[in-house]
């Protein structure tokens, strides 16, 4: 799956985060996930992170190998 999927999987779930996916080892299958938006003001950092997981779906694991989440209030 390429960095543009994720990040309209995401926008889709989240719609007004703004959403930065960078593929760390260039193969495709360790990416970076960098998610910010107002929608996560007074959640905790593993609910923000549940969000962004549940935005993905089966893709993690399957067509998405790794992914480290950073996750930030605008």
């Amino acid at each position: 799956m390429d960095t543009h999927s994720i990040e309209a999987l995401i926008k889709r779930s989240i719609p007004d985060a703004d959403v930065r996916i960078e593929d760390v080892r260039g193969d495709g299958l360790c990416l970076a996930a960098t998610v910010v938006c107002a929608n996560f003001a007074g959640k905790p950092l593993l609910e923000q992170h549940r969000m962004v997981h549940a935005a993905l779906g089966s893709h993690i694991g399957e067509t998405i190998h790794a992914l480290q989440i950073k996750t930030r209030v605008a």
